[in-house]
């Protein structure tokens, strides 16, 4: 067997398995098994850093928790190919069963100082700039969602000017082709709330109604959010089913 290339040295306090899960998604961020990629086999990278299999292991299951990889049985372990733009639409009954694609419109965008809490989840400084996009998403011209997304200037300056119109209904992909950032994984958290005058003025509501809010914070194959979203629509059509196995 050839000697170890890739030596993992952990930090204080920081276990040997977790040392190596930061050494693969290095390896991983940096191009070297893109998206949708195999890994090689666990003898070989167990290998290359000088670890047992165990821990190996260990640290491809910490990788896959995390979102970064899937290890299917039988075929191997993969780097995920990231999210499409996982649609808000499922949380709500809009054109239920009908298969109809939700067409997106961006109605405003701007450079603005991040809320507090956006830039909190967004890893900026209190009075930092970001990239603020307002979206509607429609069924049959019928405004379904209203969307606030908030997205950290440095890595989206390049969707700060030009035809917003051509960016098309899902924007992780175009994330991924005209910015390099590439959505591995999202949490989305559901509230309550009422529309104000503005937000139900975009979904043909009166102010005051009712609307569920999903709250998402999306992250990159470095575990970096990249993206702060608010997606509000009529709760009395909010629908989200939960299977329990």
């Amino acid at each position: 067997m050839s000697a170890p290339t890739l030596t993992v040295v952990p930090e204080p306090g920081q276990s040997r398995y977790a040392a190596l899960a930061a050494a693969l998604r290095t390896r991983v961020v940096a191009g070297e098994w893109p998206p949708g990629s195999a890994l090689p086999a666990e003898q070989t990278l167990a290998a290359q850093h000088g670890v047992a299999l165990g821990t190996l292991r260990r640290a491809l299951e910490l990788l896959a928790s995390q979102g970064l990889i899937e290890r299917i049985h039988g075929r191997g372990t993969f780097v995920r190919a990231g999210l499409a733009g996982d649609t808000m639409m499922r949380f709500f009954r809009f054109g239920e069963g009908t298969g109809e694609v939700p067409v997106s419109r961006i109605v405003s965008r701007q450079l603005l100082i991040a809320p507090a809490e956006v830039a909190r989840r967004l890893g900026l400084a209190p009075g930092d700039t970001a990239l603020r996009l307002q979206r509607v998403r429609s069924l049959s011209g019928h405004p379904c969602v209203y969307e606030e997304i908030w997205l950290p200037l440095a890595l989206f300056a390049g969707l700060a000017e030009g035809d917003a119109a051509s960016w098309g209904d899902l924007l992780y992909p175009m994330f991924a082709e005209r910015c390099g950032v590439r959505v591995a994984r999202a949490i989305d958290e559901i509230a309550f709330g009422v529309l104000t005058a503005a937000q139900a003025g975009h979904l043909a509501l009166s102010a005051g109604h009712p609307c569920a809010l999903v709250t998402r914070s999306a992250y990159d194959l470095a575990g970096r959010c990249v993206e702060v979203r608010h997606t509000r629509g009529d709760a009395h059509a909010f629908h989200y089913t939960v299977t329990i196995t």
